[in-house]
């Protein structure tokens, strides 16, 4: 150590120690993002299908598909305020990460600031976690708003069948379900069965 090299060259390794959470930050940031982007976009599908309700455009059933419209925005109200927390979180642990890289550095000339990346290492870590837990909280919620669609998709079908005449389990003339019912006994199969064949 007496040209200094290997302190230096130590010194850039131990900074290069926190990329790898740096680069969790990011790809977490990434698909975060994407995830709020989409949750945008079917916000303005739904207020799009709500402006068509108010202008007459759908004659079938309109106050059905408001109420059902009502409720995915609710849903989705919830879901972008979790994913802005969460994105939130992450951002902010991608700068404790940041920081604690300059505190590696800068504890190796400041002996009693050797604590300082530790410290910022623990914190960046549990912000990380923090957002993954909310990520975990607005994915249940999106299998609910999912699960209340399928719901929805099933109710309107049961509609169509009593306007037609047809009753649930009735059979076409080539002796298949027609596609409402076919529709409510894979929603069935999947969701109420568990993925498992009846």
């Amino acid at each position: 150590m007496t040209n200094g090299f290997p302190l230096g060259l130590s010194l850039l390794s131990a900074m290069i120690t926190p990329a790898v959470l740096i680069s969790a930050c990011g790809t977490l940031i990434f698909s975060t993002a994407t995830r709020l982007a989409r949750i945008v976009d079917r916000v303005r599908e739904l207020s799009h299908g709500m402006e068509a309700l108010f202008r007459g455009e759908v004659a079938d059933f309109p106050e059905e598909r408001r109420a059902e419209i009502e409720r995915q925005l609710s849903f989705y109200v919830r879901r972008s305020r979790l994913v802005q927390r969460s994105l939130t979180a992450f951002y902010v642990a991608l700068g404790i990460f940041v920081g604690a890289t300059i505190g590696i550095g800068v504890a190796t000339f400041l002996p009693g600031a050797s604590f300082v990346p530790g410290l910022l290492g623990v914190a960046g870590t549990a912000e990380l976690f923090y957002g993954c837990v909310l990520l975990i909280r607005e994915m249940r919620l999106s299998q609910r708003a999912v699960d209340s669609e399928m719901e929805f998709t099933l109710r309107l079908g049961a509609l169509y069948q009593e306007r037609h005449g047809l009753k649930p389990g009735a059979y076409t003339a080539e002796e298949e379900p027609n596609p409402w019912e076919r529709l409510r006994r894979l929603f069935e199969r999947e969701v109420e069965g568990g993925g498992e064949k009846p």
